[in-house]
């Protein structure tokens, strides 16, 4: 049983840091593609930083690139988002996606339908 749990959203003011976790359970870490998407209210859901497990490919979606920092832990199962130069058009409702597959292509780290466990997600607020 796979489980994904993500922790550490929050609200900050703009400028401001946030790190978010998350956790996974079973053996999906092996080898993933592990993205974080985004939602805010009225918005489509938007892949926003990815990074495969047994490997060092990294993506981010050009919006954060330079502001976010998305990372691994393996002994943990963990991925980590390290938020930072907050700005108000980032808040949104963070969900952390598992592919369990053997890459994590450009043109496959933030298609939703390619994920096959998500978490329940946590709220980031910048004000």
């Amino acid at each position: 049983h796979v489980q994904l749990v993500e922790s550490g959203g929050g609200s900050v003011q703009a400028g401001g840091s946030l790190r978010l976790s998350c956790a996974a359970s079973g053996d999906i870490f092996k080898q993933a593609c592990m993205t974080w998407f985004r939602q805010a209210i009225g918005k489509e859901r938007e892949g926003v930083a990815s990074i495969y497990t047994d490997g060092p490919s990294t993506y981010y979606a050009d919006s954060v690139k330079g502001r976010f920092t998305i990372s691994k832990d393996k002994d943990k199962n963990t991925v980590y988002l390290q938020m930072d130069s907050l700005k108000p058009d980032d808040t949104a409702m963070y969900f952390c996606a598992a592919a369990v597959r053997d890459y994590c292509g450009s043109t496959h780290w933030k298609k939703e339908e390619w994920f096959q466990y998500w978490g329940q997600g946590t709220q980031v607020t910048v004000s």
